[in-house]
C-alpha cells in the first residue's frame, strides 16, 4: 500500500517532529496547514439536533436513520451538502423533475463504505451505482408543513418511476416505549437509528429541533489536529488522535485526546492531520469534553 503523505508514524525521527509540531501549535508560534474548521458553501440544508426527553412524540413523523451519503438533488444536478457536485451516471438522473428534492444515497444497511465509495468516484461505476438507492425524505421548494409535504414527495417519486429512487417511509409511534422498541430492533437489524420529524415544520435551512435524530449512543466530527505517540503496546503507533471540536453559539471550540477504537491497522496509518473524524460517545463532562469518546471512521470528504 501506498502511505499517505500525511503519514507520520514511520520513524522515530518523524515521531519528534509531529511532536514539535504539536507543541508549537499550543503555543500558538506557527499556524495550522489548515483551517480547524473550514466553513463550507452548500445548499441550505435542514440539519438535525440530538433526540431529548420531553418532546411531544405526537408531533413527530418517525423513519429509519439511514446510513449513507447525504445527496441534495437542485432540480438539475446531484450534489453533496458541502455543495460538491456528484458525478452520478446520466441514467442515474435521467428524468427527474426539475424540482429540489433532500435525500440519502444509500447502498443498504452496514454499506456506509460503500456508499461514500461510489459517491467520491470521479468517473462514476455503473456497476456501483447500480447498488445506490436515492432515498428521499424532503421536498424543501413545496412549502407548507411537514405532514403536507409527504403525501407530495410520495406522489413525485411515483411520477419518477424509478427503482433506485426512493421514498423514506414515515409513520408514528404510540409512545416512548415504542419508540425505544423500535429503536432497539432497527439496530439489532443493522440499521443506524431513527429520524423523528415535526409534522408542523417548515423546511428550513438550518439545525433545529424540527428534526431529531435518535440512537443508541451519540456521534459527531471532530478534526484531527496531531497524532500522538503510542506507549506499550502501542508503542511504534498511534496511542491517539488530538481532535477540536467545533464552536457552537455556545461554548468555543475544544480539544481532546482520541484513544479508543482503532483496529491495529489504523493505528500503524492513523487519518491524516486535518481530516475530519467521527466519534460515539456518552454525553459530556464538566468541561463540556465528551465522555468514553471512541473512534469509529473516516469522514475523508467533510461535504459527505
Amino acid at each position: 500500500m501506498r502511505p499517505h503523505p500525511a503519514r507520520l508514524l514511520v520513524s522515530k525521527g518523524i515521531f519528534q517532529v509531529s511532536a514539535l509540531t504539536l507543541l508549537l501549535g499550543f503555543a500558538g508560534l506557527i499556524a495550522p496547514a489548515l483551517p480547524l474548521w473550514a466553513a463550507e458553501s452548500g445548499p441550505p440544508l435542514m440539519l438535525a439536533k440530538v433526540y431529548h426527553a420531553g418532546i411531544s412524540l405526537p408531533d413527530y413523523w418517525v423513519s429509519e436513520k439511514l446510513d449513507g451519503v447525504r445527496g441534495y438533488w437542485d432540480g438539475e444536478k446531484l450534489m453533496t451538502r458541502g455543495g460538491e457536485r456528484i458525478a452520478a451516471p446520466a441514467w442515474f438522473t435521467a428524468g427527474w423533475p426539475k424540482v429540489s428534492m433532500d435525500g440519502e444515497l444509500w447502498a443498504g444497511r452496514g454499506q456506509f463504505a460503500k456508499a461514500v465509495s461510489t459517491v467520491r468516484q470521479q468517473t462514476p461505476s455503473d456497476e456501483a451505482w447500480r447498488a445506490m438507492r436515492f432515498m428521499v425524505f424532503d421536498l424543501p421548494a413545496q412549502g407548507g408543513p411537514f405532514t403536507e409535504r409527504i403525501p407530495a414527495l410520495n406522489g413525485l417519486v411515483s411520477q419518477i418511476d424509478q427503482l433506485w429512487v426512493q421514498a423514506v417511509a414515515q409513520f408514528k409511534v404510540a409512545n416512548q416505549q415504542a419508540l425505544q422498541r423500535l429503536l432497539v430492533a432497527t439496530v439489532k437489524q443493522g440499521g443506524e437509528g431513527l429520524m423523528l420529524h415535526r409534522g408542523a415544520s417548515i423546511y428550513k435551512g438550518q439545525r433545529t429541533d424540527d428534526l431529531l435524530k435518535v440512537k443508541l449512543h451519540e456521534d459527531t466530527e471532530a478534526r484531527v489536529i496531531a497524532h500522538i505517540p503510542g506507549k506499550g503496546k502501542y508503542f511504534g503507533g498511534l496511542g491517539a488522535l488530538l481532535v477540536e471540536m467545533p464552536a457552537t453559539d455556545s461554548k468555543p471550540a475544544q480539544r481532546f485526546k482520541l484513544g479508543t477504537g482503532f483496529t491495529d491497522a489504523q493505528r500503524q496509518d492513523p487519518p491524516p492531520i486535518g481530516t475530519l473524524v467521527t466519534y460515539r460517545f456518552r454525553g459530556f463532562n464538566h468541561s463540556g469534553i465528551p465522555r468514553f469518546a471512541s473512534f469509529m471512521r473516516v469522514r475523508d470528504d467533510p461535504s459527505l
